[in-house]
């Protein structure tokens, strides 16, 4: 049996209990640029991109609670432009993310260019680059709740 085990690249780490709020903020955002990156490649495959939640229902019945499975719709953030350039916003929440100063958008080009910006910038998220942007919109939105 131990030579089975021989075969595997074992190691000393344990699994943290809590994640720090940057990389659960980042994960967050990962999650929904990954929506986007499917809305994208079906729309530019000329199909409908519905993902699915899971809803909790009440029988009219039985008055029990039931889960089923209910279409989401998902808003596009990217949009043509009025000279016909594709643009992508990057939200995070309801809030717009500033990528640099007075800069909301990012100017795509092609639609056919428009699920590799995206892939860029899952990368850039995923290195950390958009951490200060993703921490600013954060505390914009939890001063909405506060009003």
């Amino acid at each position: 049996m131990t030579a089975i085990l021989n075969t595997l690249k074992l190691t000393a780490a344990r699994k943290t209990r809590a994640l720090p709020t940057v990389v659960k903020r980042r994960n967050k955002l990962l999650i929904k640029l990954g929506e986007q990156r499917m809305l994208a490649d079906a729309q530019a495959q000329g199909l409908h991109y519905t993902p699915t939640r899971y809803r909790s229902f009440k029988d009219a019945d039985t008055g029990a609670r039931i889960a089923k499975q209910v279409p989401v719709r998902i808003k596009p953030w990217f949009w043509i432009g009025e000279k016909g350039e594709c643009l992508l916003a990057i939200n995070y929440g309801s809030k717009q993310i500033e990528l640099q100063k007075g800069k909301t958008a990012i100017d795509v080009g092609d639609v056919a260019n428009l699920c590799a910006v995206l892939d860029t910038v899952i990368d850039a998220v995923k290195n950390g680059e958009l951490d200060p942007q993703i921490e600013s919109a954060s505390v914009k939105l939890r001063e909405g709740f506060k009003k």
